[in-house]
């Protein structure tokens, strides 16, 4: 793989900022894609009907972005990223007018699954990009942190100019901002990014196997639990546990196919230490948390204690501003910590924390009660979300940068599909009230278990190597 440091170390100050500003804008875009419908989903579901399909929107998403992001991230350490940042804002725009345009609940899925794609094309490419321009870690991550904080407060408008922009123009208006912003995305990083094209000793043989096995060992399990567990008929019930069954014997036998293959699109050396496989399985929990949070207190907040979409938007807010300032704290924090690891032990206890005190929720809960529990939940987030990329591409090659990036994205993904289906599916059998109460439950126990998964990585910062 080529060191991009050469080409980048006669870019000015300016040119540097005005290429990341075009990867900040493609963090704006997957935020905005991703959360901006959550408070007006009820809407949605009252003009197109279908409320077993609830879970759908948000799972359709998160699935879809699940399958993509592993393999474009490996793809843009095999070919560059640049061109991957401009389809993926294509693909987002496409997906997000027709969203708009959707008759049924069964269009607006599809055009989610449409968004979910680029999405997961952009993240693959925006988490990555910095370690192209930066390799050195000590510069890279405080340019981390300038995308982690673009993610995380465009995460958290989303919520509130959603709900805004539902009561003030409708529903349907909500999935024309994502547009927007891509087209900014796409100008700046057209412009402004620089296209590493790495370097390679022979022609590549693109593996087709391991990327078909990767797609089904992803996408079958998630689908599958959906049907298994959200549909009462036998016949689906038998469809999902076959979809997880085959997800899992695909996994299995994908792990022989990339061991031989020459370019393996899933290379298995990024999961080769400890520390690697408790990074995931913490970002897998935490996925499943923070969407639980973004997508079902709003529900919770309009549907059963009555707040207007705009109200139970503005509380949401925190949690975008706790996570902005958990990120500049652990980014201030990380570069004098001798085990940078403790700070996710930390954030984990803040997390568990916040979620305790949201099962507090009622009617007449004051709305400082509910800001303040919602800062804490984001201020915890903000010690945990930077460090899985962070850790993942210290202990990553740099041929693998992208792959290592990739996966724990894909991890983050997956366990917010998984809890959102799976919460959703307790909201539309038993009822609103009790599926999220038992969803933030579960919240609170993946919390101590993130918890206790962070006190077992044990890395050295990059001051001591």
């Amino acid at each position: 793989m080529c060191d991009p440091t050469n080409k980048l170390n006669s870019a000015s100050r300016k040119q540097m900022f005005l290429a990341m500003s075009g990867i900040a804008a493609s963090a704006v875009v997957v935020a905005f894609d991703a959360t901006i419908i959550s408070n007006s989903l009820p809407q949605v579901v009252a003009a197109l009907g279908g409320m077993d399909l609830y879970a759908w929107a948000g799972t359709g998403y998160f699935l879809a972005s699940a399958i993509t992001i592993l393999i474009f991230g490996r793809l843009g350490d095999l070919y560059g990223r640049k061109p991957l940042m401009i389809i993926s804002m294509v693909l987002v725009v496409l997906g997000s007018v027709l969203g708009g345009l959707s008759q049924s609940m069964e269009q607006l899925i599809a055009f989610r699954v449409l968004q979910g794609l680029g999405g997961g094309m952009m993240i693959a490419s925006t988490f990555a990009a910095p370690a192209d321009l930066f390799p050195d870690p000590r510069r890279r991550v405080r340019w981390l942190l300038i995308i982690s904080l673009t993610f995380a407060t465009a995460s958290g408008l989303g919520p509130v100019l959603g709900g805004w922009i539902t009561q003030s123009l409708g529903w349907r208006a909500t999935f024309f901002v994502a547009p927007v912003a891509a087209l900014i995305g796409i100008v700046t990083t057209w412009r402004y990014f620089p296209w590493i094209k790495p370097t390679r000793d022979a022609k590549l043989r693109l593996d087709w196997l391991g990327s078909f096995l990767l797609t089904l060992a992803v996408g079958s399990p998630l689908v599958g639990v959906e049907l298994l567990t959200g549909l009462g008929e036998s016949t689906y019930r038998l469809w999902g546990i076959g979809l997880i069954v085959l997800g899992v014997g695909a996994a299995a036998l994908l792990v022989p196919v990339e061991r031989r293959a020459q370019t393996p699109i899933f290379p298995l050396r990024v999961l080769r230490t400890s520390e690697s496989q408790f990074i995931n399985l913490a970002g897998l929990l935490s996925g499943a948390v923070m969407f639980i949070l973004i997508f079902y207190i709003p529900l919770l907040l309009q549907d059963v204690f009555g707040y207007s979409p705009s109200h139970a938007g503005l509380l949401m807010t925190p949690l975008v501003a706790g996570t902005s300032v958990g990120s500049i704290i652990n980014g201030r924090l990380f570069p004098r910590q001798n085990e940078p690891g403790r700070l996710m032990v930390f954030g984990s206890g803040l997390l568990a924390l916040g979620c305790v005190f949201t099962l507090t929720f009622s009617a007449s809960s004051p709305g400082w009660w509910i800001l303040l529990t919602m800062s804490v939940c984001g201020m915890g987030l903000g010690f945990l979300l930077p460090n899985f990329t962070l850790f993942m591409q210290m202990l990553a090659e740099q041929r693998d940068v992208g792959v290592a990036s990739a996966l724990v994205q894909t991890t983050r993904a997956l366990g917010s599909a998984f809890g959102t289906a799976i919460v959703g599916i307790a909201v539309a059998r038993i009822s609103i009230t009790v599926g999220v109460q038992a969803g933030l439950v579960c919240c609170v126990v993946m919390s101590l278990v993130i918890g206790w998964i962070s006190s077992r990585i044990h890395m050295k910062n990059f001051n001591k190597t």
